[in-house]
């Protein structure tokens, strides 16, 4: 599925707003300097009409031949040119500021030649104070707030910060950001799901065995310590994208895909999510990983990390597995996984489905169940299926239908950047749902934080370690609710038992 309309109205939306202001605040971070900017520059360079100002703010000091030169190379990067790059180039600036204190910000609001999109690419805790400290100051009506994950630190602090930003701004010009959210993954989840009969009817309790959304890395600590430490695998990835990844696969249809119906079925699968059999001792693991290799590359285990404290015992592999506790999903583990320096790349959502009533003696192999996997990044599919093999018209085996989805022109940041600069919160998370996270993940960390839940280790360039089984359970899987149960024969049904 390709976004040529959705591209197509976000460039008339741009067009009708005018110029944009965007403020980065903590700008000389590896954030900005490695995503932000070089998709802003992709966006630029693919909407040559567009006009953005570009402010950086943060502690550190430029000249001003620095900073555009810090820009430039940003947005050499990924090869950005034209019009509107040139002008970008022309009029950006940067001012050293302390952004948690409301004078530094009330400098940083006066250089905007129009109500700024503000982009916090700062640490938590530092996010909080700003957002404090902006509420000294009067803010030009039609600002935006842009956050980066994580958002908090756990409930508490994700409550309280909704709070906070919601004092200084209304809940549509807060956007959230999740870069897994990219247009272009979204649309081809939702494409896939809801624009083929053959598809939908089959993703439901009836049919699905099993569902695992992995994200695995090759890549190490790569100098991240300073945030990374003090989050984990659990935090970095589980808690936020592959959260937000699991609403898209199992939500029901949408009426449209405009931010708010989004937003809204996104909302009703993770309020019914919980931790499978509510056991987070169970069913969840964690480890970090120890000295080894990765294609060639000798590590330092990652407790002898630069920057690393290993008392924290902070995780670098994480599983959680949940349940979607609603008439369609009730019954159906949910695998999520991420990791670092793991043997190989992995970046998919499996679906498993249950095995057929009856196959008939005769037919020899075939024992493998029927697979959907979905790549994330670059997009595609294929589904795995038994067919006969050559020869013997008996002996069954397996064949593989591919198709690759139709790719964003963008980066995932240049879609982000798209939406903020347009005032479309639809590639954005909404307060509540960030809250749900947290409160999904919470047995986990009082879990982990206790003590009962034990640290493994595993050599880098390994699939993670010996003692963990394959597959998304742990032990065996509960048996369905009565609810599930009596709900079973509607599950072709898409508006059937709706939240």
């Amino acid at each position: 599925m390709t976004t040529a309309n959705t591209e197509t109205a976000a460039k008339a939306g741009s067009s009708a707003h005018g110029p944009a202001t965007l403020l980065i605040l903590g700008a000389s971070g590896d954030l900005a300097s490695r995503l932000l900017m070089p998709g802003l520059g992709g966006l630029l360079a693919h909407e040559p009409q567009r006009r953005v100002q570009l402010i950086g703010a943060g502690v550190e000091e430029y000249t001003a031949e620095e900073w555009t030169q810090r820009v430039r190379d940003s947005f050499a990067s990924v090869d950005a040119s034209g019009p509107a790059v040139d002008a970008l180039l022309e009029s950006t600036r940067y001012v050293t500021a302390d952004v948690t204190g409301a004078e530094g910000l009330r400098t940083l609001l006066e250089a905007c030649d129009s109500p700024p999109s503000i982009y916090f690419a700062l640490p938590p805790a530092i996010t909080e104070k700003a957002c404090a400290a902006l509420r000294e100051v009067d803010l030009p009506d039609g600002t935006a707030l842009a956050l980066e994950k994580p958002f908090g630190t756990d409930l508490a602090s994700a409550k309280a910060l909704n709070r906070s930003v919601l004092k200084l701004v209304p809940e549509d010009q807060v956007h959230r950001v999740d870069h897994f959210l990219g247009r272009s993954t979204v649309l081809n989840l939702l494409g896939l799901r809801f624009a083929n009969r053959l598809i939908e009817p089959m993703l439901n309790n009836q049919h699905v065995e099993s569902v695992e959304i992995v994200y695995d890395e090759e890549l190490a600590l790569e100098n991240r310590a300073r945030y990374y430490d003090h989050a984990g695998a659990m935090v970095d990835m589980i808690q936020s994208h592959l959260l937000q990844v699991m609403a898209v696969l199992t939500m029901n249809a949408p009426a449209t895909l405009t931010a708010a119906d989004l937003r809204d079925e996104k909302e009703l699968v993770l309020r019914a999510t919980r931790i499978w059999q509510d056991d987070a001792t169970r069913h969840t693991r964690r480890a970090r990983y120890g000295a080894g290799s990765v294609d060639g590359r000798e590590l330092p285990a990652y407790a002898d990390e630069q920057g690393v404290d290993p008392s924290l015992e902070t995780e670098t592999l994480a599983e959680v597995v949940v349940e979607v506790q609603n008439w369609r999903w009730a019954g159906v583990p949910i695998l999520l996984r991420s990791g670092k320096a793991l043997a190989s790349r992995r970046r998919e959502i499996v679906i498993t489905f249950r095995p057929p009533a009856h196959v008939p003696r005769e037919f020899v192999g075939g024992g493998e169940p029927d697979r959907l996997r979905i790549a994330i990044s670059p997009d595609e599919m294929s589904l795995e299926l038994n067919v006969n093999g050559p020869g013997d018209a008996y002996d069954l085996s397996r064949a593989s239908l591919k198709a690759v989805f139709g790719a964003s022109d963008l980066t995932a940041y240049g879609e982000v950047l798209e939406g903020i600069l347009d005032d479309d919160p639809t590639l954005s998370v909404r307060g509540d749902s960030a809250e749900e996270g947290w409160r999904i993940l919470t047995p986990v960390v009082q879990a982990w934080s206790s003590g009962v839940v034990a640290l493994d280790e595993y050599p880098a360039g390994s699939a993670g370690p010996s003692s963990w089984p394959a597959g998304p359970l742990q032990g065996e899987p509960a048996e369905r609710s009565e609810e599930g149960a009596e709900l079973a024969h509607d599950a072709d049904d898409p508006q059937a038992g709706r939240d």
